[in-house]
């Protein structure tokens, strides 16, 4: 079937369901019309939606971590933990890796290689293979809502078993879970796949039940420039409204310059809410998530917990919705429950007590937002232009001809050209913009912007300005300054 970003009709939803409900044996365990039922008697207080629409209403910034291991029980007893003991608002399921790929046979080696050890041989919850009763055990038994968060290229089966296991809301998309995730995974693949789990979510808002949607922010999570992360998020965000999808979480990498940050998340709410518009889906909810620094963390537990309190006062100053914690073992590997509920515990204390303090209008602010969101203009219409109207033959278009650039992205379908690195004050410019189709004034804004740092520096605009700046901060800096 040709790509195009037109509602899947019902009968071809149907029959491609067949094929992937067959994938493996636990998708047999699927009715769709027993599932809607079940979503139907999950209460209010449990679901992602509701959650969100009533922080939404009251300004209020939620807190979620990441978390998720091999086995059910030790599964509950880990989110469970961070639920009481973090005091997380909304709670995590992180996918393994071989579900992730599909490889469910070797996620099934290491649920027994699990029991067998008595440690966690996977590193997050396979939740294909416990299938719809595994995934029900894990959500009835949990008083927030929980979400599923992964990385997976296809994500057809994994969306179909964790919505009928009571999950109520799915992460992730076409772009956003290839071209970070993936080498060899075209984007015709990939944005099809996405169509799919975007129409079943889709099926049931059809049938009353809101299911929460989260394209993922952060993409690579290094030195993203607002502008590419944030035309990805708004490129998913309509491509989820067109196959049905009501209630969407746009997200955003911290980059660790405040006014910049606080821009770019205003930014973004603005500018979804603008292009949903222009293209007629009208009665949406459109949150946002602040996912705090996403790049290399200092080993030293008490300089990681500056690290993330920096992060949650920009999620409170920037107002969003919810902010997707760290822990303070980040780079010492998985964390310890307990970790991961001290992480939550310090974002909350911030977070509250800056629930009454705003970040002044400044011009800065208001320059740094214009900014963000001309570029940020510059990508997605010339996207749309290359589709000739359609955004999903326009976004595999874009990415052939480097219109859209993720930086340090692994996939061969992303043209590698970009290339980012902190002005003077910590905010990520263009070094290189390669082929984004940015005008000039733009270019030769990033350009002063560069040569500031460098002349600065007392060195010359160089790529060890990239290098010094991706281990800045595990150094404790913000900008790799030359010694």
């Amino acid at each position: 079937m040709q790509l195009t970003n037109k509602k899947w009709d019902l009968d071809f939803f149907m029959n491609q369901r067949q094929e992937v409900l067959k994938a493996w044996p636990t998708g047999a365990e699927v009715d769709l019309d027993e599932a809607l039922a079940y979503q139907a008697e999950i209460p209010k207080e449990k679901r992602f939606v509701s959650k969100l629409n009533e922080a939404l209403r009251d300004g209020k910034t939620l807190i979620q971590p990441r978390a998720g291991v091999p086995l059910i029980n030790e599964h509950i007893v880990l989110l469970s933990h961070l639920e009481q003991e973090g005091e997380a608002d909304l709670l995590p399921t992180t996918i393994d890796s071989y579900t992730r790929l599909n490889r469910y046979q070797d996620a099934q080696r290491g649920i027994e290689e699990s029991k067998t050890s008595g440690k966690a041989m996977l590193n997050g919850f396979p939740a294909v293979n416990h299938g719809v009763k595994g995934c029900r055990m894990v959500t009835s038994a949990l008083k927030k809502p929980v979400q599923v968060r992964h990385g997976t290229p296809d994500a057809r089966l994994l969306a179909e078993i964790t919505l009928a296991g009571g999950f109520t809301s799915f992460e992730g998309g076409g772009i956003s879970y290839n071209i970070p995730y993936a080498k060899n995974a075209p984007l015709q693949d990939t944005l099809f796949f996405w169509q799919y789990c975007d129409r079943l979510v889709g099926y049931y808002e059809d049938k009353g039940i809101s299911i929460n949607r989260e394209p993922f922010g952060p993409l690579t999570g290094t030195l993203v420039p607002p502008c590419v992360s944030n035309a990805v998020a708004i490129i998913e965000a309509l491509l989820a409204a067109e196959q049905g999808v009501k209630n969407i979480t746009v997200g955003y990498g911290q980059c660790g310059n405040l006014i910049q940050d606080v821009a770019a998340i205003r930014a973004l709410k603005q500018q979804t809410m603008e292009y949903l518009d222009r293209f007629g889906y009208k009665d949406m909810e459109v949150s946002t998530v602040l996912h705090q620094w996403m790049g290399g963390f200092p080993a030293d537990e008490a300089k990681a917990f500056a690290v993330i309190c920096w992060g949650s006062a920009v999620a409170a100053l920037a107002n969003a919705t919810k902010v997707i914690v760290k822990t303070p073992h980040e780079a010492l590997g998985v964390p310890t429950k307990e970790a991961n509920a001290a992480g939550l515990r310090a974002t909350k204390q911030v977070i509250m007590m800056l629930a009454d303090q705003a970040i002044a209008d400044g011009e800065r602010l208001e320059h740094e937002m214009a900014v963000i969101r001309e570029e940020t203009d510059c990508i997605l219409e010339r996207t749309l232009e290359l589709g000739e109207g359609d955004l999903a033959m326009g976004v595999v278009a874009a990415f052939e001809a480097g219109v859209i650039d993720v930086p340090f992205a692994p996939s061969r379908y992303n043209a590698g050209k970009i290339m980012p690195a902190r002005d003077n004050e910590g905010a990520v410019r263009f070094l290189n913009a390669g082929r984004l189709p940015l005008n000039q004034k733009l270019l030769d804004f990033h350009k002063k912007k560069i040569q500031e740092r460098a002349d600065a520096e007392h060195r010359g605009v160089s790529f060890q300005m990239v290098i010094d700046d991706v281990y800045a901060i595990s150094k404790g800096r913000l900008v790799g300054r030359p010694h």
